[in-house]
């Protein structure tokens, strides 16, 4: 069956402009434009939109969708198993997040006795899971799957004045490296006083410590653009700054 760009957007819950985008960036070009100029949708194209919403409600970026549906070994059905695992692994999120709202409201209505550790267990298993979506293929391959269970496990055991201060340490960090970034000078005081607090801050989830895995993770924050968007969203070059520093810190090279 065919569809104009009118009736496929109706059908699909988007704008037709929506769709004319899709067209115009390459990841959804219609089967062929009739003599009237209309676009017009086929099957295939179909799917390949469907596919697209998903990879949106995944809060996928358009470029890296682009290049997901380009890749020579881009297979439909495996796309949609991993579909269906990230959006069961994201409804665990939100129960988790529910239920700890459900368990708060009955503990302040005196119907239930909430420990402390328990208010934070929604937060904590969100965020492992947001730096698994995220980082998880890199982390791994970097410092293999039992190193990352043992460091999940440990920022899951945090008490809340752990996890208190490992969030502080965070916004610490990020509010340092702002103003010793201005310096210019990642061997300065301030720039060394960030790379302690970021040390301190890795001993929150690391099991281990090195200097070396320490400058490891340090180059990522330039050679992964998500890292570096992170460091940079404040300021560009803020990324290179701290690995920079850090590198310095560790008394490595890279």
């Amino acid at each position: 069956m065919e569809y104009t760009i009118q009736k496929l957007a109706r059908m699909a819950g988007v704008s037709t402009r929506t769709l004319r985008y899709y067209d115009e960036v390459g990841i959804l070009k219609p089967a062929r434009i009739n003599s009237s100029g209309y676009r017009i949708y086929g099957r295939k194209e179909v799917d390949c939109l469907q596919q697209i919403l998903f990879y949106r409600e995944l809060e996928f970026s358009i470029e890296k969708i682009k290049g997901i549906l380009d890749a020579p070994d881009f297979d439909e059905t495996v796309a949609l198993i991993n579909h269906k695992k990230l959006l069961l692994d994201k409804r665990k999120q939100l129960d988790q997040l529910i239920n700890n709202i459900e368990m708060t409201l009955q503990a302040k209505e005196g119907r239930k006795i909430m420990m402390d550790k328990a208010k934070f267990e929604g937060f904590k298993n969100d965020k492992l899971n947001e730096n698994e979506d995220k980082y998880g293929k890199e982390i791994r391959e970097k410092y293999g799957d039992e190193a990352i269970k043992a460091s999940n496990d440990k920022f899951m055991s945090m008490t809340k004045e752990q996890y208190e201060e490992y969030e502080k340490l965070g916004t610490e960090i990020l509010d340092t490296l702002e103003a010793a970034f201005d310096t210019k000078d990642p061997a300065g005081e301030l720039a060394q006083k960030i790379c302690e607090l970021h040390r301190k801050w890795l001993s929150f989830t690391w099991k281990d410590y090195s200097k070396e895995a320490h400058s490891g993770l340090a180059q990522m924050y330039v050679c992964d653009e998500r890292f570096t968007a992170y460091y940079d969203k404040r300021k560009p070059g803020m990324a290179q700054f701290l690995s920079d520093a850090i590198t310095i810190y560790t008394g490595t090279k890279q």
